[in-house]
């Protein structure tokens, strides 16, 4: 290989080093939530519905939308387990509550409806400890999304102070 044709070579090459991307990350530091705290808010949402005359289902999932804890009260369908579980990974998927993504996506709803562990319904919120989306809760049982919404918006209150102050 001659001179030129090296010179060329080291050009490219330093080219393509300084519009690659600068490192890869190998270790990732994240926020999600923590098995005590999910068990927590799933039985004060269980509690706040059955304290409304409701039986219902809560399940909080975390950032990545895997079940950190379940619970269905006594008296609840255990269709309530599945539908709560999709609700929240709803949360998961949009960003937002789930209530709020279905007014604002109807034109995908239907479309939506059709993917595995998705429901567009009322009834799913974020959960977000310092500023971060740690994971959500999604409700079901109670006479409409809208109350199992309120049921989860009630319960997420009592848990302010340690959702504020988490590491």
């Amino acid at each position: 290989m001659n001179i030129k044709t090296l010179r060329r070579f080291s050009i490219a090459a330093l080219l393509a080093a300084a519009t690659a991307p600068a490192a890869a990350i190998d270790v990732l530091t994240e926020r999600n939530i923590g098995m005590d705290l999910a068990l927590d808010i799933a039985a004060a949402t269980v509690r706040v519905c059955r304290d409304e005359g409701y039986q219902t289902s809560a399940v909080v999932v975390d950032r990545f939308g895997i079940v950190r804890a379940a619970l269905r009260d006594d008296l609840a369908s255990r269709f309530t387990l599945q539908i709560a579980e999709e609700k929240a990974n709803m949360v998961v998927m949009s960003g937002i509550g789930s209530g709020e993504f279905r007014k604002n996506r109807e034109d995908i709803r239907p479309e939506l409806n059709h993917i595995d562990g998705l429901i567009v319904m009322e009834g799913g919120l974020p959960i977000e400890a310092g500023g971060y989306r740690i994971g959500a809760v999604g409700v079901s049982g109670a006479p409409g999304g809208d109350l199992d919404a309120a049921c989860a918006a009630k319960a997420l209150e009592s848990f302010i102070e340690r959702l504020e102050f988490g590491n």
